[in-house]
């Protein structure tokens, strides 16, 4: 195999400016120029994986068919990529002192000092080509986490400076920067974007490109600036402005010749760039003008006096890319489940669809419960991900079969009807507080039943989902819950375990197990978000 290229991406000023949009961006366009392209996300915390996290804190916590729990760029990379990605293209500081402590102990270093600064690079390292070569890629785009200047991310960027004075053809590094335009001047300072440019060279990195994000587009007075600042010339700096859609940015970067300009550094020969069906759907996107209006109730809204809708980033993009296909455009609004507690379901009317995204725990519970039945009532779509799906199970439970203290056991451990219960394996992990990487992760297969809505929405009877829980659906109420008119819809490919929940009498109320909207991609929507659109559509339109 060919040594791949290398190139680094890092981020400067201020946390949350695109890097992860960023990197998929320059993934996707060098892909379109016939160029075999992988990426990995390097996040500089100790966590194993982003399993245990508080995704208040962290963001949606996204899930790889091999049961990975990641950070949620990995999603964008596979959206934007249109291709699965593995446990190899994500690393933590965690997962790279750990292997280097193991070969430790194991003697793996043949008595030598173990040095911090030395081996975690050169674990880093080799965490990059074994990513390349279990990718087959002929590139590899690396996001380095964090902002420059952190302590934290020091060892990738110094895996970054090794190789490049080793390999300097390969090599190569891409810095989004910030400038500000201050209220009170009205004028872009590009200083900020100096500094961190500074403290990227401060490590022993020169930026090979700027990629200079605003509000609106760099002008030249200001890329001359940045140009001087970090010894490159002016067409180097990449002018990254706010955009309506977070898919325009391939587009705008290859406006500017990025893709050449990269394959020129790395001395590479590119093919003629293919973004033809890409472009199709951004338009699309862009120019819809009929709207739907979609009730996302969930846990993880609030944190303080701001609304985090990362904490459900898939499930919204999934959204998005159905809507496209059917040419309109969705206005999403976030409700917290403690908001229909206080003040009623009368919050929900007015909606033309609703979706409960998964979660955990017992906070804010009834309100997610009421919202399921205020849909079942009045016939709006639902659409039921996970912990969306187990209490569609709960309300139906009590509201339709009369079980009246029916509960998961997730919230009441000691309920008569258990409809949704811990499963076997699990009880230990639970037991003995082993909560990383012990759910049921990754890929799974499932067979649908025939003549259903779910079955339909795929053209298919089998196929493979993500799936992140502990707790399942309870076999012993599979009769009783058919016999009043909610039918099994899908079950693993064993028939052991439930998949999907969907009412007969109802034109769209499906609950799903696992996590469809880790499938969706801006290329190729989700057939069961397609199908749930369509429903919304028909519910507004018809």
């Amino acid at each position: 195999m060919v040594r791949p290229k290398v190139i680094f991406v890092s981020g400067g000023v201020i946390s949350g400016i695109g890097k992860g949009v960023a990197t998929s961006s320059i993934a996707l366009i060098l892909k379109s120029r016939g160029f075999t392209v992988t990426t990995i996300k390097a996040d500089p915390y100790l966590n194993i994986d982003a399993g245990t996290l508080n995704p208040i804190e962290h963001g949606e916590v996204f899930v790889l068919d091999d049961g990975m729990e990641c950070d949620q760029d990995l999603g964008n990379y596979e959206r934007y990529l249109n291709q699965n990605l593995n446990s190899t293209n994500y690393m933590t500081t965690g997962q790279i002192f750990k292997s280097i402590i193991d070969k430790e102990r194991a003697l793996g270093f043949q008595g030598k000092t173990v040095e911090f600064f030395q081996d975690p690079p050169r674990e880093i390292i080799d965490r990059i080509y074994n990513c390349a070569k279990i990718n087959k890629a002929e590139i590899i785009v690396f996001e380095v986490g964090g902002t420059v200047g952190e302590y934290q991310n020091l060892l990738y960027l110094e895996a970054n400076r090794l190789l490049k004075i080793k390999l300097p053809n390969d090599i190569i590094h891409i810095h989004l920067t910030y400038l500000p335009i201050p209220l009170s001047l009205g004028e872009m300072k590009s200083k900020p974007a100096q500094m961190s440019i500074q403290q990227l060279a401060s490590s022993g990195i020169d930026a090979d490109f700027i990629l200079a994000r605003s509000s609106v587009a760099v002008d030249e007075k200001r890329k001359e600036k940045i140009a001087i600042a970090c010894g490159l010339a002016n067409e180097d700096i990449i002018s990254a402005p706010d955009v309506e859609s977070i898919y325009q940015v391939p587009l705008n970067f290859e406006n500017q010749n990025l893709s050449n300009k990269i394959s020129q550094k790395l001395s590479i020969k590119p093919k003629k760039s293919n973004l033809a069906e890409w472009k199709v759907m951004v338009n699309r996107t862009l120019t819809a003008r009929k709207t739907v209006k979609i009730a996302m109730v969930g846990k993880y809204f609030s944190t303080g006096d701001f609304t985090l809708s990362d904490a459900y980033l898939s499930v919204i993009e999934a959204l998005r890319h159905a809507a496209a296909c059917h040419d309109i455009k969705p206005k999403l609004k976030w409700i917290d489940s403690a908001e229909i507690e206080k003040n009623g379901v009368q919050i929900l009317k007015g909606f033309d669809g609703i979706v409960v995204p998964g979660g955990y725990g017992t906070r804010a519970v009834q309100g997610i419960v009421e919202a399921i039945k205020f849909a079942r009532l009045n016939k709006v779509p639902y659409f039921g991900l996970c912990y969306g799906m187990q209490q569609a199970a709960v309300e139906f439970a009590r509201n339709v079969l009369d079980f009246d203290d029916a509960d998961t056991t997730e919230i009441n451990a000691k309920t008569k009807h258990p409809v949704i219960d811990v499963m076997l394996d699990q009880k230990e992990s639970l037991k003995y507080h082993k909560l990383g990487a012990t759910q049921r992760l990754g890929a799974w297969e499932f067979k649908a039943k025939a003549a259903t809505l779910f079955a339909r929405s795929y053209g298919s009877l089998t196929g493979s989902e993500r799936h992140r829980h502990r707790f399942e659906f309870n076999n012993k109420y599979k009769k009783v819950f058919e016999d009043k008119g909610m039918i099994i819809a899908a079950t693993t490919k064993d028939g052991t375990l439930v998949e999907a929940l969907e009412l007969t009498d109802h034109p769209f109320f499906i609950g799903v197990q696992f996590h469809p909207e880790l499938k969706s991609r801006f290329l190729h929507p989700h057939p069961l978000y397609m199908a749930f659109i369509s429903a919304v559509k028909d519910y507004r339109y018809i």
